[in-house]
């Protein structure tokens, strides 16, 4: 039997990625993997890189990752608000001036995507890792989403799980023996919850079981870090 961990979308939440670091400790889970998004929209965006690059975690470029490391134009999204569009222009700007450039050369190096084959006692199972879909880093693919291309994709690559992130929300589908698994936000969850979230996938013999782990972290103190910042703090409770 063997076990991986897949984190995602940590955003600059430092506080929420060491949480999660310690409850992977806890269950003597070392092998882990990153699916990207390590920056923007909380102010450690180089400690969660450095913290990263010490642990030696394999992680993929998300498109926050891409944007920050290639200095990108910020594009608007139709489906925010004036006031979302300022703060995410904000929050976006204060990772581009503050990520070194040491840390934006690592982000550039890093892969789209990457395939596991996990051996178990009879069969080698096949894990495909990418940041949002198959083909970008900056597609959502929902829970509720057709997913007839990205299945026949999947069995054609002989794939037997595929972990994403990207979206913020976690589910886990299967559907003709294939997984489909998003992985949830260790650091900006949109859950009602606000928890700390990452996927482990235990591997038995041909089982796969993939599951939803959610950890408690100082939301509190993470807050607090975003008021004493230059980062908006769209999204949060208001201040007491």
């Amino acid at each position: 039997m063997k076990k991986i961990a897949i984190i995602s979308d940590i955003h600059g939440n430092l506080l929420a990625l060491q949480k999660v670091l310690e409850d992977l400790e806890s269950r003597n889970i070392s092998d882990i993997y990153c699916l990207g998004d390590l920056v923007d929209f909380a102010p450690w965006g180089n400690e969660v890189i450095n913290l990263m690059k010490a642990k030696k975690i394999p992680c993929l470029l998300g498109n926050h990752d891409e944007r920050i490391a290639y200095d990108l134009p910020i594009i608007p999204l139709s489906h925010h608000s004036e006031k979302e569009t300022a703060n995410r222009f904000v929050a976006i700007n204060h990772s581009k001036k503050y990520i070194t450039d040491e840390n934006k050369q690592w982000l550039g190096s890093l892969p789209l995507n990457l395939e596991l084959s996990v051996p178990t006692s009879k069969v080698n199972l096949n894990v495909l890792l990418v940041h949002a879909s198959l083909n970008s880093n900056d597609e959502y693919v929902f829970e509720k989403d057709n997913k007839e291309r990205i299945l026949q994709e999947l069995k054609n690559r002989q794939i037997n799980i595929v972990c994403m992130g990207h979206t913020h929300y976690s589910y886990i589908q299967k559907t003709e023996d294939i997984w489909v698994m998003n992985v949830g936000s260790v650091g900006r969850s949109k859950e009602a919850d606000r928890k700390a979230t990452y996927g482990i996938i235990t591997f038995r013999d041909e089982e796969i079981l993939p599951e939803i782990v959610k950890v408690d972290y100082n939301i509190n103190a993470f807050a607090d870090a975003i008021y004493k910042s230059e980062i908006p703090d769209n999204g949060l409770p208001p201040k007491s």
